[in-house]
């Protein structure tokens, strides 16, 4: 029976979702007999700050928002944004005979519902419709076979969200007194800093080493052919049995890691070279064995955010955005999982289309199954997949741009799960000789063929290292036995040096927190975002690189907080709130032990408060952890030596260096870029800040008023200003300001004069006036120099015009007419290929706000990790796919004029706006309270 037909026996359902694009799907499934609403996300929360708690509530409860003296008492309310759709949503459940909440079947989800229920009180019949995908099958299954909201589910992310909250709003003001305001923190973003930091903490430590090695190009003397290639390129391995170093023999200080490698130098490389060049070589053995590659498992969330980010260049943040999009249109599963099973409809969908598109020779005889999940996966769901009982090909979608590509993405990735391995053979091949100084010296060479590609016909996986050989790669060995003769064509000396462990990239960093078991794999994107947000991690190309505050704030988390940022107990906290998902464990004797340190009411143990990090740092509880903060000296946690005496300082206006004690003899001081990456700070280059000019420079005093005028660095550039005298009054009806004038591009602070001072502050100048009398003035702007005469303005094409311009050449671009429109435009700064989803030529250009980069169709400004220099094509797209997953700017519609009332309905709002006079009385009196609670927004949920 269909659920139109059920409808008309059964009166109306109101049916509630997340999203609206969601409600549109399901709505043309279900049919009229059915009312489907969006919730649009949370309809409530805990509060944002003190003027959001209900009255009732008092002392710690108003800035926490949880009730922690009694049973940790969470103080829910109705978003001030959501209020009209509750309203909404009130209504339509008045006319409703039954309720059924169709929120994601996962924590999320069910806390969705259940806010739904206890907002709502519906008084008719409530069913819980759960559904993986949006298809007219899955649909309407979900309708015939509802289920029982799942108040496990609903207890585990309660506590989820009470810890984060008391996690942020407690070591949050922490940062903000001993490191600087509006600071975060958080029990996963805190640890993703971090792993940053401390990898670039080995960067910065790392040590490079120089080896050198032997590349010989052997020839066999035959013609050759593609099956049987006439040369082969094989590397020095081993000198009299003693193997050559390679790079992954040195540790990051520089040296060998065992005795028993041969450490070749220059000198030593090259005369084993010139050793060789009359050598005859022979081949010493040939090593061959069967090669077999399985296909990859379908995408869970984890591996399709790397892998979009290998292939697409897309963040994980866009990956997530453009995979709902897909998923609210009906053309993929539920994009949040951990689990890589396939269900039977969808194992028979991939194994027809393998027939299909490639032929049975690539079907396996029976089914692949993939039941491996990840650690503490989220509640049952299948892989991440194309939805229905018949895939789509990405042809067949109609989809355009990003999400094409994610789609055809997880298509392939799905059907190749259920193809056949790929298999051939890998051959090594050592080749030896004897050099004219008696050494034995063997070369080994590698090679790869594939006799069936079986699965990697239809996809094949990216890599993180740009340098690795993928698996579909081919490198054919010539046909070879032991003891043939082979000729050295060339043998040529190779330098190398140690690398620093790569940074962080968005997809490496997922991985990583993976592994460790952090955090929510559902909630890597969100996290990642966060860290970028607050600062604390900016991008240079792909990699994430830390600033210097989240080098402080990590600093002063470790030696104070060290269990709360120690990856084994932050782990360790997943398994709790997974037992107590699973009702192993109860939630409030838990959330006591980690607030109060109260650990006799749970009874487990090997709990999150028994791990250490081996510090010796007692977690007596998170509350007197942040209560007693006499030990943390601010000035210490935030301060990093350089060399030299130079030492690195975090303060509250950034990243500085300075050498000798403040207002010593000899103390130096310099701002340090902020964007510059930690490991390039070098006491070379620290020595060179500290030599450029800073400070006042005093320029001499103006003859006419007799006030000294100096020079200084600003936060916008360098610039004049004048010194007033002592009482002169700064602020109120009375106040003075100085005269100020920034200096022209042609300027520098150590060469700008007292006569160049007094003329920059003479500015705006008068030029003369026209015929009519209106004067014509020349003056710098924050566009460049400009002539203003009343309201028209006309550019000028340099600053020295200011000072030299006539009246008659003033006269003269008047009367030329108006530059309409915009200019021509400029040419780019540079050009980057093309775009691998708009498949048009992307370039960088100088725009009004700094440069960005374009493609005709879509402009995304550069970040502060980016450079024009530096910046890189798989950049520039990654910025564009973010920008483009973003959606066009939301313009704000005009209010249509008010319609004339009578005057009964215009005495209402007076009543509204006394009643409104009387709240404001009230709000002041809480400022207070409010205030103190304000700036705990920063310490935003994560997980």
């Amino acid at each position: 029976m269909s659920p139109t037909s059920e409808t008309a026996q059964g009166g109306r359902r109101l049916v509630i979702v997340e999203s609206p694009a969601k409600a549109k799907t399901i709505k043309g499934y279900l049919g009229p007999g059915y009312v489907v609403e969006a919730s649009v996300g949370h309809i409530r929360d805990l509060p944002n700050g003190a003027a959001e708690v209900p009255e009732k509530y008092t002392g710690e409860v108003r800035r926490l928002g949880v009730d922690v003296e009694h049973d940790f008492e969470p103080i829910y309310v109705v978003n001030a944004d959501k209020r009209a759709q509750v309203k909404k949503l009130k209504d339509l459940l008045k006319d409703s005979d039954e309720l059924f909440l169709a929120t994601d079947e996962d924590r999320e989800g069910e806390a969705i519902a259940w806010h739904l229920l206890e907002v709502l009180k519906p008084k008719v019949p409530v069913k819980r419709m759960v559904f993986h995908e949006i298809t007219k099958d899955a649909i309407r299954a979900a309708v015939a076979n509802p289920r029982d909201l799942n108040q496990r589910m609903v207890d585990a992310q309660e506590t989820r969200r009470i810890l984060d909250r008391l996690y942020g709003y407690e070591v949050s003001p922490v940062l903000w007194k001993k490191v600087m305001p509006r600071l975060s923190a958080g029990r996963v973003q805190s640890v993703a800093t971090r792993l940053v930091v401390e990898r670039e903490r080995d960067r910065i430590a790392f040590r490079s080493a120089d080896y050198w090695d032997l590349t010989g190009t052997f020839a066999t003397g035959r013609a050759g052919d593609p099956s049987d290639p006439s040369s082969l390129v094989a590397r020095l391995q081993a000198v009299d049995g003693k193997r050559v170093a390679q790079g992954r023999d040195f540790d990051s200080l520089g040296r060998l890691k065992t005795a028993n490698t041969l450490h070749l130098d220059e000198a030593n490389a090259r005369a084993l070279a010139a050793a060789l060049e009359n050598t005859r070589f022979a081949v010493r053995s040939v090593e061959s064995k069967p090669y077999r590659r399985s296909p990859y498992a379908p995408f869970r969330t984890t591996t399709l955010q790397q892998e979009a980010s290998r292939k697409l260049g897309f963040g994980a943040k866009a990956t997530m955005q453009v995979a709902q999009k897909l998923y609210e249109n009906g053309y993929i599963t539920y994009m949040r999982t951990d689990s890589t099973t396939l269900s039977d409809t969808a194992v028979a969908a991939a194994r027809a289309q393998v027939t299909q598109l490639y032929g049975a020779d690539y079907l396996p005889s029976s089914p692949r199954v993939y039941a491996a999940k990840v650690k503490n996966a989220q509640e049952a769901h299948e892989a991440i997949r194309p939805s229905g009982d018949r895939f789509r090909t990405p042809a067949e979608t109609g989809l355009t741009g990003d999400q094409f590509k994610l789609y055809e993405l997880i298509w392939k990735r799905t059907v190749a799960s259920q193809m056949k391995d790929a298999t051939g053979n890998s051959v090594t091949v050592k080749i030896a000789g004897t050099a004219a100084d008696g050494r034995d010296a063997e070369f080994s060479a590698s090679g790869k063929t594939i006799t069936f590609h079986g699965f990697l016909k239809a996809y094949v996986e990216g890599a993180d290292d740009p340098n690795a050989e993928l698996d579909d790669r081919e490198s054919r060995l010539p046909q070879v036995g032991e003891g043939d003769a082979l000729s050295a064509e060339e043998i040529t000396v190779d330098g190398h040096s140690t690398k620093p462990p790569a940074r962080y990239t968005e997809a490496s960093l997922v991985k990583e927190l993976e592994e460790r078991e952090i955090g929510r794999p559902s909630t890597y994107a969100s996290i990642i975002g966060t860290i970028l947000d607050r600062g604390y991690v900016f991008k240079k190309g792909t990699a994430l690189v830390p600033s210097f505050l989240s080098f402080a704030v990590v600093n002063l988390l470790e030696k104070h907080f060290g269990r709360l940022v120690d990856y084994d107990f932050t782990a360790r906290m997943e398994d709790d709130l997974d037992r107590i998902a699973a009702g192993q464990a109860q939630a409030v004797p838990w959330l006591k032990r980690f607030y109060f340190g109260e650990g006799g009411e749970d009874t487990t143990t090997g709990g999150a408060a028994d791990a250490g990090n081996g510090d010796g740092d007692h977690l007596g509880g998170l509350k007197e952890l942040v209560t007693d903060l006499g030990a943390i000296d601010a000035r210490e946690v935030s301060s990093f030596p350089v060399g030299n005496g130079i030492v690195l300082r975090v303060g509250r206006y950034g990243p500085y260096i300075e050498r000798g004690e403040k207002d010593s003899e000899g103390h130096q001081r310099a701002d340090v870029p902020e964007d510059l990456a930690p490991d390039e700070l070098s006491v070379e280059l620290a020595e060179e800040l500290l030599a450029k000019p800073s400070g006042d420079f005093e320029l001499g005093a103006d003859p006419e008023s007799g006030h000294q005028i100096i020079a200084r660095a600003g936060r916008y550039g360098p610039y004049v200003t004048e010194v007033l005298p002592e009482g002169t009054p700064k602020t109120g009806k009375n106040a003075v300001k100085p005269r100020t004038a920034s200096l022209f591009k042609t300027m520098s602070l150590d060469t700008v004069t007292l006569a160049d001072a007094l003329q920059l502050m003479s500015l705006p100048r008068i030029v003369g006036a026209d015929a009519e009398g209106q004067e014509i003035t020349a003056q710098n702007g924050r566009y460049g120099p400009y002539l203003k005469k009343g309201t028209d303005s006309r550019s000028l094409t340099s600053e020295d015009q200011l000072f030299t311009i006539t009246l008659e050449e003033a006269l003269a671009i008047y009367a030329q007419p108006k530059q309409r429109g915009r200019a021509a435009a400029k040419p780019p700064l540079k050009e980057l290929g093309t775009d691998p989803v708009s498949e048009k030529p992307v370039v960088v250009k100088d725009g009004r706000f700094g440069p960005y980069v374009t493609d005709g169709e879509t402009n995304a400004t550069l970040r502060s990790g980016d450079s024009v220099e530096e910046i890189t094509p798989e950049r520039g797209f990654e910025l564009l796919a973010e920008k483009r997953a973003k959606g066009p700017a939301k313009k704000t519609a005009k209010k249509a004029p008010a319609k004339k009332t009578t005057a009964a309905k215009k005495a209402a709002p007076a009543k509204k706006a006394a009643a409104k006079k009387t709240a404001a009385k009230t709000t002041t009196a809480k400022k207070t309270t409010a205030k103190k609670a304000t700036a705990a927004k920063a310490a935003s949920s994560e997980d």
